[in-house]
């Protein structure tokens, strides 16, 4: 007949197994992304040594300031993310936790992972163009290249409009869009001037500001999170649409109007 277990051999019985756990728990890779504030490219200058916006078939100005687009680093999809990574990326104020699959929703391999990336890049410089001319209504001879080595994603849609738009018509009567400024943001564009959500702000308003930037675009909906961890000396503009972008810009540049606010 077997004995009864004492109470603390029955807890000492019980640890072992939960002990176990931990430990595998806390080596085991995990199904995360650990991300933190990444690169930043002026779309008005050069990156690379290669202009990121080249216009032929319309005059072009010499602009002034700075348009910023932001993205995050993460770690790769084939990265090991473990408990204690994990565990330091919480109290981290410039670090950021993400399910692995919302990082990187295409795709297992690193290389289906980077050719979807580069896809929607493609597409977004695209679209950018397309909601460029189409504010500016110009004619359909105005051909646009958009480089950015080493960056994918939709993410830099809107800045790429707001380039295109300060590169061939500045704030519309002879003034830049930026005022001068280092303007930075993020947020998809559609063909019509919308402006969509992308995720991580509050760590892009963090590479914003350590670049320079003193006013940041932000897609509205995106405006708690964007506050979160916002670096003092950041102006957050919430936008929807690329009209209401571009006249949050003027409204900062002439100092006159009104500029939303987060």
């Amino acid at each position: 007949m077997l004995s009864r277990l004492t109470r603390l051999q029955a807890i000492t019985v019980c640890a072992v197994p939960v002990v176990a756990l931990l430990a595998t728990a806390a080596f085991a890779p995990l199904p995360f992304s650990v991300a933190q504030p990444g690169m930043t490219a002026n779309v008005l200058g050069e990156n690379k040594g290669d202009p990121v916006i080249t216009i032929s078939g319309a005059p072009t100005r010499t602009t002034n300031g700075q348009l910023r687009m932001t993205t995050i680093e993460a770690t790769g999809p084939d990265a090991s993310v473990s408990l204690g990574d994990v565990i330091d990326g919480w109290f981290r104020t410039d670090r950021a936790v993400m399910p692995r699959d919302s990082v990187y929703p295409s795709g297992n391999s690193v290389k289906e992972i980077e050719q979807h990336n580069a896809d929607e890049m493609k597409k977004s410089q695209d679209t950018a163009t397309e909601a460029a001319l189409s504010y500016l209504r110009e004619k359909n001879d105005v051909k646009v290249t958009l480089k950015l080595a080493d960056v994918g994603g939709p993410s830099a849609g809107l800045l790429f409009t707001l380039g295109i738009i300060d590169k061939l018509d500045g704030d519309g009567s002879g003034g830049d869009l930026t005022g001068g400024r280092t303007v930075a943001g993020t947020g998809t564009i559609d063909a019509d001037g919308k402006v969509g959500a992308v995720g991580g702000v509050a760590l892009k308003t963090q590479a914003a500001r350590r670049d320079g930037a003193t006013v940041f675009l932000v897609p509205k909906a995106e405006c708690s999170d964007a506050k979160s961890e916002l670096p003092k000396g950041l102006r957050l503009v919430p936008v929807t649409t690329l009209k209401g972008a571009v006249d949050a810009l003027v409204s900062l540049e002439k100092g006159k109007g009104s500029v939303p606010s987060c």
